[in-house]
């Protein structure tokens, strides 16, 4: 199994290229099963989940082709497979995002639970009631998520939780429901107006996406469509949290600031400064960052995913700082990795309390999920001596080529056996 191996102390500074985001793609490698007609889509990155949802939609009898400069010709036709096995589901809980457009096209899906999830671990209920009050006959067994409709009736959903996930799923139902549906409650999040626009190109009638209320007005058919995903801002905000946690300048290009305003506000509050443009961000950071307290909210507040990089951050910075996870529960694995380093981390329930330290020092450690991996690799630029993160297949769900661009700023890191 493959590590990272990342010599510390070494300054970043540069110039490095934002890939497209992870988490807006796949929503839209999903939508595209909701058109017979080609569709082409640019500015994908490279990733593992990138590739499980082109497995899955090769399993469902949907051509891919993958052409250079990250582009994607997806062409589905009329496919003759409805179900998102296990196998598939259980690395990528995104898999579930097939399910309102089969049930929208075919009338008709059978969709594994992701592993691991009872019904109401993770928001996978609001999916569930919210495909049923569109009509669809839903019944949970052996495992799988079965649907059944007709052609589904507009309604009013009110959710009872912000989920991303849940909102982009049901939306891609809606645009073939009979009448207006009206979602409430909507997640917000960028990577739900990327997949509106995708929609909306693709003849969909949805508006205010980007909003808690979204109307979508149901249509017959929808058409093929180009279409670029916009930049992934949780990797913006890594490379700037590895430029404050070095002391480094680093400039983003293809990079989305009105995306990243939360993550900017609480970079200069650690002292950086920031400069931004339409399409670049850039972090110069002298001296010792200062902690900054951090809590958790879904979008346009503070993103969870970035909650381990600046847990990092905090670590060295002068002060202390609590964080607050508010989003997801059993997201602080990475503390007691940071511990391992020489972190002083006290834990109180969804609380971490950080009083920086003048260094942290290199440790064999384990990334437990994707963005905890990023919050220890960012450890390791920091660290004396050389840390070796195992469990990087996590890294590599989310992050592309990333210890090639951070050795592009300068860092130490490399892969081991």
């Amino acid at each position: 199994m493959e590590k990272l191996a990342i010599t510390g102390g070494r300054r970043l500074e540069g110039e490095v290229r934002i890939s497209g985001a992870k988490n807006a793609a796949l929503p839209i490698l999903a939508a595209s099963l909701l058109t017979d007609e080609q569709v082409t889509l640019g500015n994908v990155p490279h990733l593992r989940d990138i590739t499980t949802t082109i497995e899955l939609l090769g399993r469902l009898g949907v051509r891919v082709t993958l052409h250079e400069g990250l582009r994607i010709e997806v062409e589905p036709g009329q496919i003759t497979h409805y179900e998102a096995p296990y196998d598939l589901v259980k690395t990528m809980r995104a898999s579930i995002l097939v399910l309102g457009p089969l049930v929208a096209r075919y009338g008709r899906a059978d969709v594994s639970l992701p592993g691991g999830c009872a019904i109401g671990a993770r928001p996978v209920d609001l999916h569930v009631a919210g495909l049923r009050a569109l009509g669809a006959q839903i019944d949970i067994e052996d495992g799988y998520i079965r649907a059944r409709a007709e052609r589904l009736k507009g309604t009013h959903l009110l959710l009872d939780k912000v989920t991303v996930t849940g909102t982009e799923n049901l939306m891609m139902a809606a645009v073939f429901a009979d009448g207006e549906t009206v979602i409430e409650n909507a997640a917000r999040e960028p990577e739900v107006a990327d997949l509106a626009d995708f929609l909306n190109k693709m003849g969909a009638r949805i508006r205010g996406a980007g909003s808690n209320r979204i109307v979508i007005e149901g249509v017959r058919r929808l058409h093929g469509a180009e279409h670029d995903v916009q930049p992934d801002r949780i990797e913006a905000g890594t490379f700037l949290v590895a430029g404050a946690i070095t002391g480094g300048h680093v400039r983003l290009r293809h990079a989305c600031p009105d995306h990243l305003e939360a993550i900017l506000s609480k970079l200069r509050d650690t002292g950086a400064v920031i400069a931004t443009g339409t399409d670049w961000v850039e972090i110069d950071m002298k001296g010792r960052p200062a902690s900054v307290d951090i809590s958790t909210v879904p979008y346009p507040g503070f993103p969870t995913d970035m909650q381990a990089q600046f847990a990092a951050l905090n670590c060295i910075a002068g002060g202390v700082a609590t964080i607050s996870e508010n989003v997801f529960e059993n997201r602080y694995m990475h503390m007691l990795e940071l511990q391992r380093m020489g972190a002083n981390i006290r834990l109180q329930g969804h609380t971490a309390v950080i009083q920086g330290v003048d260094r942290l020092t290199a440790a064999p450690v384990m990334a437990t999920d994707l963005r905890a991996s990023a919050g220890l690799v960012l450890a390791g630029l920091v660290a004396d001596g050389v840390t070796v993160v195992d469990r990087i297949y996590h890294i590599d769900r989310g992050y592309e080529c990333i210890e090639e661009k951070l050795n592009q700023l300068g860092a130490s890191i490399h892969r081991v056996a």
